[in-house]
């Protein structure tokens, strides 16, 4: 039978997400309440601009006080959806010091903090959900938690941020410099007006670490993180991708290492063969490919931000919060057991892809060999092309076998040295073979 007493919602921010979650509670409130077992009232707003006209909202469910509308004591769920530190972590354990559950979207508090969120939780006995703080709309962090726990994950590998996915498919299918693709993503409305975040990699460095948490059972904090932004991926790279067969994306990698001692995660750009099911994720899209013990390869698919998107997977949450609310239950906390010490990107084992500019005369392929050789990185192949101009340079692209990072970067910093070197034009790391 269902209850008859509302499961009482507080929301924190009601912008494009916010909004959109406000007005799929009051639409859908029926079907809801049939899958909960009870109504759900949205029974407060807190918002910075209470003068904004907020359409389906009722005047009196706005307030510029969000601390006194987490601290009431009738609420049952609070959905924050601000974002940011601060003062986002505050409200978070005010709402569980006060007998409510969470449902968050905040991958950056969660990177920075999720352990003292976690802790929080469990000590007031309530839930923390954030399914929306990764990957949008595509059901990820369930899985991993839930449909996965039995099982034993060895990586994750993903397209986790639409932007940056929308800039580089753009460069690879029109032939478009970076600057032209970016404008095209800002007009269409997919970058901010300040992209820093999603170009350099930041959002999906705090994804990366959120993943790799929950993947390995072990606490990753977004400082573990290794990134690298995108913004010096050229249309050169695109055409020394193509010659390999392969395209270029930014990736979030987390791994476990081979003797399952520790854990690594990384964001940087990268070259996948065309065979790869990442390869063919196109636009705004985002995908994460997952390699199980048990299971084998998995991946998820889908769009991965935007305000209904991103609030079909806060709902989601909604709905299993308010199912435990009414059971006196607590889904899935923390689950960091293992303690795996995170190991730092020199000691990644990968590929290099280096593109050189080199005088154009006999000798000089040796002198690069030997540099390698004294780093211990094996070649797997080597293109030499002489400039169309002449000018006595050429370009060599060397591809080499896996190797720890750390011995591939100190390569490099040895071919600068060389007299000649001319310079490294790019460096790209090989992934997905």
């Amino acid at each position: 039978m269902m209850r008859t007493r509302p499961l009482k919602v507080a929301l924190l921010g009601c912008g494009v997400v916010g909004s959109e979650v406000a007005r799929i509670m009051t639409t859908h409130a029926d079907d809801l309440a049939a899958r909960i077992g009870a109504p759900v009232e949205l029974a407060g707003v807190a918002v910075r601009r209470p003068d904004k006209v907020r359409e389906g909202i009722a005047p009196e469910l706005i307030t510029t006080d969000a601390t006194a509308l987490v601290k009431r004591g009738d609420i049952d769920v609070v959905v924050e959806v601000i974002g940011g530190v601060e003062p986002a972590r505050t409200l978070i354990t005010a709402a569980f010091e006060h007998g409510a559950s969470v449902v968050s979207a905040n991958k950056a508090l969660l990177a920075q903090d999720g352990a003292t969120l976690y802790e929080a939780a469990a000590r007031h006995g309530q839930d923390l959900y954030y399914e929306a703080a990764v990957a949008g709309a595509i059901p990820l962090i369930r899985p991993l938690r839930e449909s996965l726990a039995g099982d034993k994950i060895n990586r994750v590998m993903g397209i986790v941020n639409g932007t940056t996915n929308f800039i580089l498919d753009k460069m690879d299918t029109s032939g478009a410099g970076y600057s032209e693709a970016l404008d095209e993503a800002t007009a269409l409305g997919y970058a901010e007006a300040d992209p820093t975040a999603d170009v350099e990699g930041f959002d999906a460095a705090a994804k990366a670490a959120i993943l790799a948490g929950i993947a390995f059972h072990t606490r990753v904090r977004l400082d573990d993180v290794y990134r690298e932004g995108m913004t010096e991926v050229t249309a050169a790279d695109f055409a020394s991708a193509k010659e390999m067969g392969c395209t270029i994306k930014l990736l979030a990698i987390c791994e476990r290492a081979a003797d399952g001692g520790s854990v690594t995660a990384r964001v940087h750009p990268a070259m996948i063969p065309l065979s790869h099911p990442l390869a063919s994720v196109r636009e705004a899209y985002n995908a994460v490919f997952v390699e199980a013990e048990a299971a084998g390869r998995l991946m998820f698919y889908g769009p991965g931000a935007g305000g209904s998107p991103t609030a079909s997977a806060v709902l989601g949450d909604l709905v299993a919060v308010c199912r435990n609310k009414l059971n006196e239950a607590n889904g899935p906390g923390e689950s960091a057991y293992t303690q795996l010490p995170v190991s730092s990107m020199g000691e990644v084992v990968t590929r290099y892809h280096i593109s050189l500019d080199v005088a154009d005369k006999p000798g000089v392929l040796a002198q690069v060999a030997t540099v390698f050789a004294e780093h211990g990185v094996s070649i797997d192949t080597v293109r030499q092309h002489g400039r169309p101009d002449g000018g006595g340079e050429a370009s060599l692209v060397v591809v080499t076998h896996r190797a720890p990072d750390a011995a591939l970067s100190g390569t490099v910093e040895a071919l600068r040295k060389l007299d000649t070197v001319r310079g490294v034009a790019s460096i790209m790391r090989v992934e997905g073979e």
